[in-house]
């Protein structure tokens, strides 16, 4: 299939086919409807040209931008680019779960190298007009189970989630609560499943209070973990699915007079660098974040110079770091 034949299946002229597949705003919505229709049916792809035609550009796109989490994943971005003299454009999709329409409009009319995609991914339609214009993409961390046809790379969070809470149980903590991310993304359910694990490998009951959601920000650390902290029978340990979520942790155990660790302990998630520097040091599972962010930039490269590895699901080991924020209990709860 050729734009020729696109266009004349279409009844619109060639420089139409064209405006719409790169993005152009110059079309009408019914006719660009039409023309992604066609192109869709008769997968059409264009051909990558030869290393002249690439745009030396990436573009990485987050639900959120204003986190320290997004800092580390830029960085790893910008160390490659470096390296490979691309130029790195930021977006910010919002709260939904694909980025808007507006979003790949201009994706496609700035023609990058590749996408990365982080926390996030993208609809049917959204995928093959990607395809379509041969503009390879991959996901970090996807909100929903990584699917061998999608490129993604993450890292071991069902291990650290069990990692995180064996070292609870191993300091003697029964009363362990957990604070995930959003029941919906993949990352946030696997941590809490490796929690659940290391619970029942220890012959620990499973307490559903003890489970709850929040966002991966301070403020959902902070709401849930007083929820947590004011039942009649609290926990002596909570185990923050992210770093953020434990610093709100923090604030809610200041609040209601308890210490940490004496009374409180905190295991986070991410190894951020603010991790070290909080009072006490935080307690936390290192997640590679710029190594994971590194990885995937070679690996978009890699598709869009017509390479594509055996492997395009990639897991990178996560660790326990032990700080201040976790001790034996010594005060009753």
């Amino acid at each position: 299939m050729t734009i020729s034949k696109i266009a004349q299946a279409a009844g619109v002229s060639v420089p139409t086919v064209s405006k719409v597949l790169n993005g152009r705003a110059d079309v009408a919505p019914a006719t660009r409807a039409m023309v992604e229709t066609l192109i869709e049916k008769h997968q059409y792809k264009r051909r990558r040209g030869n290393g002249s035609a690439r745009t030396q550009m990436i573009d990485l796109v987050f639900h959120e931008l204003d986190s320290l989490w997004a800092v580390e994943i830029i960085r790893g971005v910008e160390r490659v680019a470096r390296e490979e003299h691309l130029v790195v454009v930021l977006s910010e999709c919002g709260t939904e779960p694909t980025p808007r329409q507006e979003w790949l409009e201009g994706v496609l009319s700035r023609r990058p190298d590749g996408v990365i995609m982080v926390f996030s991914d993208l609809d049917p339609s959204q995928r093959q007009q990607l395809e379509a214009r041969n503009i390879p993409y991959v996901v970090i961390d996807p909100t929903g189970e990584p699917t061998g046809d999608v490129p993604t790379v993450g890292s071991a969070n069902w291990s650290g989630g069990i990692a995180a809470t064996r070292h609870l149980i191993e300091l003697g903590h029964r009363r362990i609560a957990v604070i995930g991310g959003p029941e919906r993304v993949w990352c946030s359910r696997a941590r809490i499943d490796g929690y659940r694990a290391a619970l029942e490998n220890a012959d620990i009951q499973v307490d559903p209070d003890l489970i709850r959601h929040g966002n991966f920000h301070v403020e959902g650390g902070y709401e849930q973990g007083l929820e947590l902290l004011r039942l009649e029978n609290r926990p002596t340990a909570v185990f923050a699915g992210s770093d953020l979520q434990a610093l709100g942790l923090y604030r809610a155990a200041r609040e209601l007079g308890l210490r940490i660790p004496e009374e409180l302990s905190v295991v986070g998630f991410d190894d951020l660098p603010v991790a070290q520097w909080i009072g006490p040091a935080l307690t936390t599972i290192r997640q590679p974040l710029i190594e994971m962010a590194d990885h995937a930039t070679r690996l978009v490269l890699s598709l869009a110079r017509g390479k594509r590895p055996h492997n395009t699901r990639i897991d990178l080991a996560t660790s326990l770091i032990v700080r201040q924020s976790t001790g034996p209990i010594v005060a009753t709860a």
